[in-house]
């Protein structure tokens, strides 16, 4: 009770003016907590801005190409939220009339729609006494109480889990979860908390033991493996290029690239060049090859790190199959991709 009510009081002076916080719309908050999933609010707010334009309501969303939500998804990253989303906006406004579950349990059975997330929407919006955990919240609770058990545990989720159900106000469980996620992330952060400041720094038994940093504890995921990326950039003396649709269930599912070799290591540009000579869609032509990036770029994802050339293939004549150059921006593709496309300036 004591910590709630701290909690509560520091939140009422120190909460950020945030547009999801003005409404207890379930699209509104629903869309806001997917897009801030491993997004800092900075980042994450101008994609919510440009949505709830784009899309003002479930059913705009719904009825909408998953190649636009993809594309106003670009740079965020993890497209399956973004493709979930849309799945999930579908069945709401095509089987549930618009109208989203107010329970935690019904909500969990949408797709893309995880514990955090059904807790969020269920206490927000209505009322329900369901506490959120997030990276925030772990932290928060892992150094008041100093707990050891790692986060990314099956152990910690249920234990951190159990633990902010005891804490959460039963009478303003909205409030007090969004105070505890608000508290985690600009006051309690990962580092250099200003424990000073801190209105729970007497109780605190990470800050009373030392122990700020090495709270909370996680278990070292695997080390992530490499891959060799070369993109063939294509460009006709017509000018148009060739952008292809990623198919499978693999990374930047439906998202367009340039023609992918991917190769066992970083090749130089006279292997690399006899790799291409047969390439299908440049073998009836001529063509000149060259490196665009001298040195290697290293895109990082959560399991795999990319190490990218782009190389750029001039192509002696028209090519009747690829797409006006001037028409690369409409297309969604990787922020990989995508950070290439500015840099080398198509227009």
């Amino acid at each position: 009770m004591i910590f709630s009510k701290t909690l509560n009081n520091w939140y009422s002076t120190n909460k950020r003016d945030l547009p999801w916080r003005q409404t207890k719309d379930p699209y509104s908050i629903w869309l806001s907590e997917i897009i801030l999933q491993q997004t800092q609010v900075a980042q994450g707010l101008p994609y919510y801005s440009k949505f709830v334009e784009e899309f003002p309501s479930i059913f705009h969303l719904a009825n909408a190409e998953e190649s636009s939500v993809l594309k106003l998804w670009q740079g965020l990253g993890y497209y399956s939220r973004a493709r979930n989303l849309h799945t999930t906006a579908k069945y709401i406004a095509q089987e549930l009339n618009g109208e989203f579950p107010n329970t935690y349990k019904d909500l969990l059975k949408l797709k893309g729609i995880g514990d955090y997330t059904a807790s969020a929407i269920a206490s927000i919006c209505f009322n329900k006494v369901e506490a959120v955990v997030d990276g925030n919240v772990y932290r928060v609770l892992s150094r008041y109480f100093a707990i050891d058990t790692p986060i990314n545990s099956s152990k910690g989720a249920k234990e951190f889990k159990q633990l902010a159900q005891e804490l959460i106000d039963k009478n303003n469980p909205a409030e007090f979860n969004q105070a505890i996620m608000e508290f985690g992330a600009t006051q309690c952060k990962p580092q250099s908390p200003d424990c000073s400041v801190c209105p729970f720094n007497k109780s605190c038994m990470a800050f009373n033991t030392n122990r700020i940093n090495e709270l909370p504890v996680k278990i070292k995921s695997a080390k992530a493996k490499k891959k060799y990326f070369n993109f063939l950039v294509i460009i006709s003396n017509n000018e148009r290029t060739i952008l292809e649709k990623r198919e499978g269930k693999g990374i930047w599912q439906n998202l367009y690239q340039f023609p992918l070799i991917e190769t066992a290591k970083s090749l130089e540009f006279e292997d690399f060049n006899k790799s291409v000579q047969n390439h299908h869609l440049l073998k009836e032509s001529s063509f000149e090859l060259s490196l665009y990036n001298d040195d290697v770029i290293i895109h990082k994802l959560s399991h795999q790190h990319l190490y990218t050339k782009f190389w750029i293939v001039k192509v002696n004549g028209s090519l009747n199959n690829g797409i006006p150059i001037n028409k690369i921006h409409s297309y969604a593709v990787p922020i990989l991709i995508g950070n290439f496309i500015e840099r080398f300036n198509f227009d």
